[in-house]
């Protein structure tokens, strides 16, 4: 064995030839026991997080059987936050009204790391590659972007006159986009890693942009306005090309009712060839053309709404609705463009998010503590899960999706 001559001893050689000429073992076979922790082995895919506003606690949710796997507490105020998760899904990163930046475990169902990074966070985002984490704040008015795995501050950009900063999205090719609401701003940043930080930025973008979403191909921004009818939009294929105004006759010049909750955006619903949008201030629901974001027609609606989400095949719309009618939930059919099922799940109706191929729609109900299931097709409640005072629902499979 002239490959081994200067390892093995002459005595060492002769068993191991020894053991290679007679050959070894059957293997056994025998029962063990698992030695992982609860959920320790597992998959991701079906796991959910729900936001329990009063308690700074999130709620861990799996939606294969629709049932409650446990909770995280110590969250700080939760009654404005979001959620993103890592790529791999594991875990999740909690944006609280505190300016409390969390990565929770959600198979360890324990808190990571847990940052206080401003006054008054609003939401944020992760990077595509998913090695950053984006917030964007109120107090004081910037962006921060942080390690994913460490949380540890890379990089602090501060806002014109200290702007509140809404609508950050991540966008392909390093990109992270907001919307600054005090100075009527858009900014493009290009984020490659600390030091490696360039800004484009656009002004006069029309009055208050409130909230915004990107496209899920990744082309298009679009921030809604909230000092005037109309939003903008952003082609960021051709930032050169500037900001393009469009939806500005949504309200036909009509008069706005009062606004109690704004409208979100990132509920805004998109299907193969239409998207559909919540209108500011008034009860009903834009139809828009899928290419020239132009309202080709409006569905009347209940009250006010705030999340216009759409199934993901695309057939149906379900919308909730501001004070005072907050109690219902409204599904549009997409091919007529008219009410099809009116439900009362109870008062506080929160927001609404569908299992990942759209079989289930979980609906939280703040005031009557619960979060209620519903077959999306049949339009019935299928399942109850106690849950207090919730409000966002997250589930994982959004890791895979722009602006989620």
């Amino acid at each position: 064995m002239p490959a081994w001559r200067d390892e093995l001893s002459v005595a060492e050689a002769e068993f191991l030839a020894e053991r290679l000429i007679a050959g070894l073992p059957e293997p056994e076979f025998r029962e063990a026991e698992a030695t992982v922790a609860p959920l320790g082995l597992r998959g991701t895919g079906d796991l959910g997080c729900i936001i329990e506003r009063a308690s700074g606690t999130v709620v861990i949710v799996e939606t294969t059987t629709n049932s409650i796997l446990g909770e995280v507490t110590g969250l700080g105020d939760l009654s404005h936050a979001s959620i993103v998760f890592s790529r791999d899904q594991r875990y999740a990163y909690v944006f609280g009204r505190d300016g409390g930046l969390t990565k929770i475990d959600l198979l360890g169902r324990r808190i990571v790391r847990r940052v206080i990074q401003g006054g008054n966070s609003i939401g944020g985002a992760i990077s595509q590659d998913g090695k950053w984490v984006a917030v964007s704040n109120y107090e004081p008015g910037g962006v921060r972007i942080f390690d994913s795995d460490t949380l540890d501050l890379v990089a602090d950009v501060p806002a014109t006159g200290g702007s509140k900063t809404v609508g950050l999205v991540e966008a392909p090719d390093h990109r992270f986009v907001w919307s600054l609401f005090d100075s009527d701003e858009i900014w493009v940043a290009r984020f490659r890693g600390p030091g490696d930080l360039t800004i484009h930025k656009f002004t006069e973008i029309g009055a208050k942009p409130y909230d915004a979403m990107i496209t899920p191909d990744g082309r298009h921004y679009v921030a809604g306005l909230f000092g005037e009818d109309g939003m903008a939009l952003i082609d960021l294929w051709d930032l050169e090309s500037g900001v393009r105004r469009v939806v500005d006759e949504q309200g036909r010049g009509d008069e706005k009712l009062p606004v109690y909750k704004m409208p979100h955006l990132e509920g805004w619903a998109m299907t193969n060839a239409h998207s559909y949008l919540p209108a500011v201030g008034r009860n009903r629901v834009l139809c828009l053309d899928g290419t020239g974001f132009k309202v080709f027609d409006r569905v009347d609606v209940h009250g006010r709404p705030v999340f216009v989400v759409a199934a993901p095949d695309g057939r149906r719309l379900w919308v909730n609705f501001a004070y005072p009618d907050n109690g219902v939930v409204q599904v549009i059919d997409t091919q007529s463009r008219r009410v099809v099922k009116r439900l009362e799940p109870g008062p506080g109706v929160m927001h609404m998010e569908f299992t990942p191929k759209g079989e289930r729609i979980w609906i939280s109900v703040r005031d009557a503590n619960k979060v209620e299931i519903y077959d999306a097709y049949a339009m019935t409640k299928v399942g109850e899960l106690p849950v207090t005072k919730p409000s966002g629902i997250f589930f994982t499979h959004r890791a895979g999706q722009l602006g989620k």
